[in-house]
């Protein structure tokens, strides 16, 4: 076990030998970048190994008390001679990816329930049993009788809108007795797509504007991390319960949706060719709402794969080579979801400020002119009955 003189003398080597290294190897390190990475690793891994071996050693039975405050055969000196432990467990940052592969698919089922996908069906549904449509027989005609037949087996609407809820804190809806909702999700999960977007646009500014456009020593992958592991740790907790059954369930009645709308003989009636196209022409003609398929449909797929992402160990990665090898997976699917959020007005792009404030009242969106001049009024008013 090490004693304090001992802990501060290995400390102060392993600086001294990370500065050596750095000054023996300059030029070497000015060529290639990633030597720097790999000598100071191999530094970083004897430390680690030496606080393994102090963390699984057998301390005394008084922890080094008695030798600390001078009682008993044992006291010491000097405080050089007392023990100092190596510090605590670091925080757990792992997670089953079981998890959050489950609350990435139920994001892609929310963004396919607010398309209206399960409406659309239902308003065919209450067609079909009116005789307002014109089927009578066919694979979409018998899929719509069928739709309804397991209904009480199912989740209901409520259910799926209170998981939505607690698991991303979308929507309105109360979350089940003794969950609250997840309000700062949409904020984490923001804020990480947009640090992704902007390292990897930092790496295409560095291809035109200086040599070795490929250097990974460009650009902080700490901050991309950091994003990464508040948006997984906030996750954490809000994954437990049925959400991962649940996400099963509404997946295939998601497929189930789909092969009714995709039937030859509902496409026909509508005169379209795609799935797709039904949804759209049940939400104009007997809706007559406005059209947000494209973009929705692209965070479905884009933010699903963020999130199965996450998931993985490659957030963990500490070697700037490997984890931006691992990041560049979901460069252009970050890249597309902001763009799609920002069109649909859920999001903007990150500017010059790369740090999220902590601050869940403000969720990155710039209220409308209206909003602002009712908001400046109301300052005015205030000012005034202060005044």
């Amino acid at each position: 076990m090490a004693k304090e003189r001992d802990y501060q003398e290995l400390i102060d080597k392993l600086a001294g030998l990370r500065g050596l290294i750095v000054q023996e190897r300059a030029g070497d390190i000015a060529q290639n970048p990633d030597l720097a990475d790999e000598l100071l690793r191999v530094v970083d891994e004897a430390y680690d190994a030496y606080l393994k071996g102090e963390k699984t050693a057998v301390p005394p039975a008084d922890r080094g008390l008695a030798e600390l405050a001078g009682v008993g055969p044992g006291a010491a000196t000097q405080l050089g001679d007392t023990r100092v432990p190596p510090g605590v467990e670091e925080y757990d940052e792992e997670i089953l990816s079981e998890r959050m592969v489950a609350v990435a698919d139920l994001y892609y089922i929310y963004q396919h329930e607010k398309i209206g996908v399960f409406r659309v069906v239902r308003k065919l549904k209450e067609l079909f049993n009116a005789g307002a449509l014109r089927l009578s027989e066919g694979q979409g005609a018998f899929a719509l009788y069928q739709f309804d037949r397991r209904d009480v087996l199912r989740y209901t609407l409520r259910d799926r809108f209170a998981a939505y809820r607690r698991a991303f804190g979308y929507g309105s809806s109360s979350p089940d007795p003794g969950a609250r909702p997840n309000v700062e999700f949409h904020h984490l999960f923001t804020h990480f797509i947009n640090q992704v977007a902007l390292f990897w646009r930092d790496k295409r500014i560095s291809d035109v504007m200086r040599d070795k456009a490929y250097d990974p020593s460009f650009g902080s992958i700490a901050i991309v991390r950091r994003a990464g592991l508040d948006l997984r740790n906030n996750l954490k907790f809000t994954s437990y319960g049925h959400l991962n059954v649940m996400r099963v369930e509404v997946m295939q009645l998601l497929e189930e949706a789909f092969r009714i709308l995709g039937a030859t003989d509902v496409k026909n009636l509508f005169g379209v060719t795609s799935a797709w196209d039904v949804v759209e022409e049940v939400q104009t003609r007997y809706f007559n709402e406005r059209l947000v398929t494209s973009p929705r449909q692209r965070m479905a797929v884009t933010g699903r794969e963020v999130l199965r992402w996450v998931g993985h160990p490659h957030i963990m990665k500490k070697q700037r080579t490997q984890f931006e090898s691992l990041l560049l997976e979901i460069a252009e699917s970050a890249e597309e979801w902001i763009t799609s959020a920002q069109s649909m007005g859920v999001a903007k792009r990150m500017g010059t400020s790369r740090v999220l404030p902590w601050d869940s009242s403000d969720d990155g969106i710039e209220p409308p002119r209206a909003a602002q001049r009712a908001e400046g009024r109301t300052r005015r008013s205030a000012v005034t009955r202060r005044m």
